[in-house]
């Protein structure tokens, strides 16, 4: 089987430091479909915080939430939210300590805070606005991430609780996902339902939450921008993503000819 799948991060590999995506990265995730080959988004985000860029790029696969949401041409292949018992109590310890938190599905996202600075400021760096409130979402629905807001040396307390796993984004935030859950999890649940061999995988990435996908799939690359850790795993590095630092990477492992 020679048909081949490409799985990319965004903030940081799709978007540069402006939130836009580049020139190169268009034509280059266009000449992929044009060839055949599958493009999917491999992202932390949840499908309403990164609709328009599917719209923008004309996809329709991706593995969100960090793995816990994969959906291949528009079906749901793979869902796994987390443990409502247990994010119930863990919320309600963080609102005793004053700590806020959002939840995540596919379809929606609320705060269990109605104005608070923190959310503001994090998620205001993907530009996007504070969600709406509603303190008992996660009592009601399945939620696939949720994210807490506290600063580094305060979240030592959540790390010990083991119903969960933590990945921290921003100095300020840290993602709640379900326990054993990745990029690479969810990418070996799509594989296995669309029966495309790993050693025809590649993924793009820069961040700390693209670790265990890079070095999951055939041909993982880390962007000239990520952190070194992903570096160290990457099998290549191409250059920063204000460099057309993708499009140079996809050249690299031969997808595309320059």
């Amino acid at each position: 089987m020679n048909e081949k799948m490409v799985f990319l991060d965004i903030d940081g590999t799709i978007l540069n430091g402006q939130n836009q995506i580049p020139p190169s990265t268009k034509y280059a995730i266009k000449k992929m479909k044009d060839q055949g080959i599958h493009v999917a988004i491999a992202t932390g985000r949840g499908p309403t915080w990164f609709k328009h860029i599917l719209n923008e790029l004309d996809l329709f696969s991706y593995v969100s939430f960090n793995g816990s949401y994969v959906v291949f041409e528009g079906e749901t292949l793979f869902s796994n939210p987390l443990d409502r018992k247990h994010l119930i109590e863990f919320e309600q310890v963080a609102k005793t300590k004053g700590e806020p938190m959002v939840f995540l599905n596919q379809n929606h996202i609320y705060a269990n805070h109605p104005n608070h600075h923190y959310i503001q400021d994090c998620i205001g760096t993907m530009n996007f606005e504070h969600p709406p409130h509603h303190e008992t979402f996660h009592h009601e629905n399945d939620v696939f991430q949720a994210l807490l807001f506290i600063e580094q040396e305060k979240a030592q307390w959540y790390y010990e609780k083991k119903h969960f796993d933590y990945v921290r984004w921003h100095q300020n935030a840290i993602d709640v996902l379900p326990l054993g859950g990745s990029k690479a999890k969810g990418i070996e649940a799509l594989l296995r339902v669309v029966n495309i061999p790993r050693e025809n995988t590649f993924a793009f990435g820069d961040g700390l939450n693209d670790i265990e996908m890079l070095e999951y799939v055939g041909y993982g690359v880390a962007m000239g921008n990520a952190v070194t850790e992903a570096k160290d795993v990457a099998k290549y590095v191409t250059g920063h993503v204000e460099e057309d630092g993708l499009y140079n990477g996809l050249v690299k492992v031969g997808l595309l000819k320059e």
